[in-house]
């Protein structure tokens, strides 16, 4: 089963009935699960902490696919529909509009489960909007670094040198390859200016009692996963 810790997912439909199911069903694998009737209200919703968003296509107010064009432009995650249509046609529109899958009603609660954790697992996508990584949560557009829903205050360097580790988590980078990628192979800091940074990084961040960068002696630092 894919680690579900902090995973949110949210599902729209208007059959409440559904909803229900749905929810019930992936709870019960250890999803945090937030449900909706009226599609209209999720264009008015913060989005961005979902890994993960199901929509019904047959919606009264608005289908899913007009849905989920609309959501493309706000969120990297993966999107499946909930459909009773199995056409050619109406699959070309969906994965069109930006979704990734579809379940066709009735289905089965074992499908439903596995096509969430198998999208979940293999999500590999570039990030636009949302990173998380070892437990921080980076807003892409905004550069904002926060943490249990508490901002962690980052200078433009600080918030830079993190992104770009946390973005290839788990990886080694010298202080010069760091230095590239922040400021560019013609910037005016040098290698020694990461080393300060990384220091001020570290105290801003234990006051949060995290210790995400990691020293590897004579190699750099890394990200480090939870």
């Amino acid at each position: 089963m894919v680690e579900n810790i902090r995973i949110h997912i949210l599902v729209v439909d208007d059959d409440r009935g559904i909803l229900e199911l749905v929810r019930r069903s992936l709870e019960h694998e250890g999803y945090q699960v937030d449900t909706i009737e009226d599609p209209n209200v999720v264009l008015k919703i913060n989005l961005e902490w979902y890994q993960l968003i199901i929509l019904d296509v047959m919606m009264p107010k608005m289908d899913g696919f007009s849905l989920c064009a609309e959501l493309r432009n706000r969120v990297d995650c993966p999107i499946l529909f909930l459909t009773a249509k199995s056409e050619e046609g109406d699959l070309i529109k969906g994965l069109g509009a930006g979704g990734d899958d579809y379940i066709t009603k009735p289905f089965g609660i074992g499908e439903l489960r596995a096509r969430v954790a198998a999208h979940l697992r293999r999500e590999k996508r570039e990030r636009k909007h949302l990173l998380e990584a070892g437990g921080v949560q980076f807003q892409i557009q905004a550069k904002r670094m926060s943490y249990q829903g508490r901002e962690i205050p980052m200078t433009k360097s600080e918030y830079a040198i993190c992104e770009y580790l946390a973005v290839n988590l788990g990886q080694v980078f010298s202080k010069e390859r760091i230095c590239e990628a922040v400021y560019g192979y013609d910037g005016e800091s040098d290698a020694s200016a990461i080393t300060e940074h990384v220091k001020n990084i570290r105290a801003k961040c234990k006051q949060y009692g995290l210790e995400p960068i990691e020293t590897v002696w004579g190699i750099g630092y890394r990200w480090k996963a939870e």
